[in-house]
């Protein structure tokens, strides 16, 4: 499973405990993340994750496009709701794809353990079989 992991700045650490906590279930996967994200859970925990921009200079956008050609399939963006800063992207357009592309995602801790036992355990096999066949379809001659 491909999984990107995005997270304000307030969010950063718990992000970064997340992944420590999990770091097993995810070293499984394919992760990428926005910059400053990736770089600091990368070197936190060791997991190698792919990392775009910063989310302010185009990073979400670069996740955004991979979500809109199928090339995620989990989403775990920890955002502040209550303490945006102006320098952060607006965080609906990435959940408005998310929707529109049927990808889970968790806004907060709770939600994201969810996925990721949700994950462990194979309920979300269904995934692979998805994109599976959105590319027998896009790619059909």
């Amino acid at each position: 499973m491909h999984i990107a992991l995005i997270a304000h700045d307030s969010r950063k650490e718990l992000m970064i405990q997340f992944c420590t906590a999990y770091s097993g279930i995810l070293s499984q996967h394919q992760l990428c993340a926005t910059g400053t994200t990736g770089k600091q859970v990368a070197e936190a925990t060791g997991l190698a994750i792919q990392q775009y921009l910063i989310g302010s200079q185009g990073g979400i956008e670069q996740i955004g496009a991979k979500i809109s050609c199928n090339e995620i399939d989990l989403l775990i963006f920890f955002r502040d709701p209550l303490n945006r800063k102006t320098s952060e992207p607006n965080e609906q357009d990435i959940l408005r794809l998310c929707d529109v592309h049927n990808i889970p995602v968790a806004t907060n801790f709770a939600t994201a353990e969810a996925l990721i036992f949700a994950l462990n355990r194979g309920d979300l096999d269904w995934l692979k079989d998805r994109n599976e066949a959105l590319n027998q379809i896009m790619f059909k001659i």
